[in-house]
């Protein structure tokens, strides 16, 4: 692993280390929404969930786009595993390999 991907990927950690935004994440799962959707779903003001959106968007799990005076946010899958897998592989390899085994003896026994 590179220095630049370690430093990616612990801007991935910090971004999930907040509840807020880990839960921001799971209601992007089901698709796109309006930053005026996602303020709607927390009780805190929408200044602090675009603070929080701007630290996702920062370590690149979600991309914005603007359609009218919106702000539609959506989630970087690809992003989020491969920081996460990056990590897994880097502190547990063994439950990485026993997880493909699992999973291919699963799809032959189907």
């Amino acid at each position: 692993m590179t220095e630049d991907s370690r430093t990616d990927d612990a801007s991935v950690f910090r971004a999930l280390a907040d509840p807020t935004r880990r839960q921001i994440l799971e209601d992007l799962r089901g698709g796109e929404l309006a930053a005026g959707e996602i303020a709607g779903r927390f009780s805190i003001s929408a200044p602090s969930i675009s603070r929080h959106l701007g630290v996702l968007k920062g370590a690149g799990l979600v991309t914005e786009r603007r359609d009218g005076n919106r702000i539609l946010y959506s989630l970087v899958e690809e992003r989020l595993a491969a920081s996460v897998g990056r990590f897994l592989s880097a502190v547990c390899p063994e439950q990485i390999v026993l997880r493909r085994t699992k999973w291919r003896e699963k799809g032959t026994t189907s």
